[in-house]
C-alpha cells in the first residue's frame, strides 16, 4: 500500500477537515480553503498529464457526515506511449453513512498514440451518496485530433453495502473500430458521464436526481444522421431506484458547459456544499 497516495476527509467539530492527506508522484493533491463546512481536494500532477507508464493509485475515505468535493487543476493529458506501456489511474473510495462525495473532475484529453487505462471502485454505505463524473476527449480537439490514440479502458464498480448496484465498463481502440459510426460516437468529440448512487428516499438524493431529470432532452432525436448536427445530446436514465445515470455528448466542451453549471447549481445549496467550488475556474 505504500504507493498509494490517500486522502482521508472527517467531520471536525461541525467542519469537513482533510485528515489525511499523502502523495505519491506522479499525483499531487491540494486542498484550497473552502468557504463552507465542505471539504475541496484537488487532483493536480507535476507535467500537467501522464505520460506512458505513470501509474496513479489513489484511495479516498468520506468518513460519517462529511462531505467532499473532488476536481482537477485542468484536463487529465495523457501523453503517447513510444513503447506500448500504458498511463493508468485506479480510485478506491468509500464514503459512509451520511457522507456525501462528488468527483467533479476535468475531462482527460488521450493525445496521438497514448494509452489509457482507468479503474474506480467505491464502496458506499446504504446512506451515502456518491455524484460522480467520468469525462474524456477523443483527443486535441482546438488541434484538429480526433481519435488518433491507440486505446482507452475504463471500468466503474459502486457497493452500496455488500451489493454491487453499478458496473459499468468501456474498452475502445480506434484501430480495430469506426468512431465515427453511429453505433459509438458518431461525430461527437466529448463525452461526459454522470453517475448518481445513493439512497432513494435520502432528500439529497432525490433533489439531485429531479435536476439530473431537467436535463431530458425533450422528444425524440430522429436518425443518426440528424442526431450528430446537434451541438449536445444528453440522456439521463434510472438503472436502478438507488442508481441514475446521465450521458452527454458534444462537439466542444463549451457545449457541454450549460449542462455542468446545472448540475454544479444545485450542488451549491446549503445542506450540500453551500458553495460552487468550480465558479472563480475558468
Amino acid at each position: 500500500m505504500d504507493d498509494w497516495s490517500t486522502v482521508e476527509v472527517a467531520r471536525v467539530r461541525g467542519q469537513s477537515r482533510l485528515i489525511t492527506c499523502h502523495n505519491r508522484q506522479p499525483l499531487k493533491l491540494l486542498n484550497p480553503t473552502s468557504p463552507t463546512a465542505a471539504c475541496h481536494v484537488v487532483l493536480s500532477s507535476y507535467g500537467g498529464g501522464m505520460v506512458a507508464g505513470d501509474a496513479i493509485r489513489l484511495r479516498i475515505n468520506v468518513e460519517a457526515e462529511a462531505r467532499l468535493f473532488v476536481s482537477t487543476q485542468a484536463n487529465t493529458k495523457i501523453f503517447k506511449s513510444l513503447d506500448g506501456a500504458v498511463a493508468e489511474q485506479h480510485v478506491a473510495g468509500t464514503v459512509a453513512a451520511d457522507a456525501l462525495a462528488i468527483v467533479f473532475t476535468d475531462p482527460v484529453v488521450l493525445q496521438a498514440d497514448s494509452r489509457y487505462r482507468q479503474i474506480q471502485h467505491w464502496t458506499l454505505h446504504p446512506e451515502a451518496t456518491l455524484l460522480l463524473i467520468d469525462w474524456f476527449h477523443s483527443g486535441r480537439m482546438d488541434q484538429g485530433e480526433k481519435f488518433a490514440f491507440t486505446s482507452l479502458h475504463s471500468e466503474l464498480r459502486v457497493h452500496r453495502g455488500d451489493r454491487l448496484v453499478l458496473l459499468d465498463k468501456l474498452s475502445f481502440e480506434p484501430e480495430h473500430h469506426i468512431a465515427t459510426s453511429p453505433a459509438n460516437f458518431a461525430g461527437y468529440q466529448t463525452f461526459f458521464s454522470l453517475y448518481l448512487v445513493g439512497n432513494p428516499e435520502d432528500g439529497l438524493f432525490q433533489r439531485l436526481a429531479a435536476r439530473l431529470e431537467q436535463q431530458k432532452m425533450p422528444g425524440g432525436t430522429g436518425p443518426h444522421f440528424q442526431i450528430s448536427s446537434q451541438q449536445c445530446v444528453v440522456a439521463v436514465s434510472r438503472a436502478k431506484d438507488d442508481v441514475y445515470v446521465l450521458r452527454a455528448a458534444a462537439h466542444s466542451r463549451a457545449a457541454l458547459q450549460p449542462l455542468c453549471e446545472q448540475i454544479l447549481e444545485e450542488l451549491a445549496a446549503e445542506d450540500m456544499l453551500g458553495y460552487n467550488p468550480l465558479l472563480r475556474k475558468y
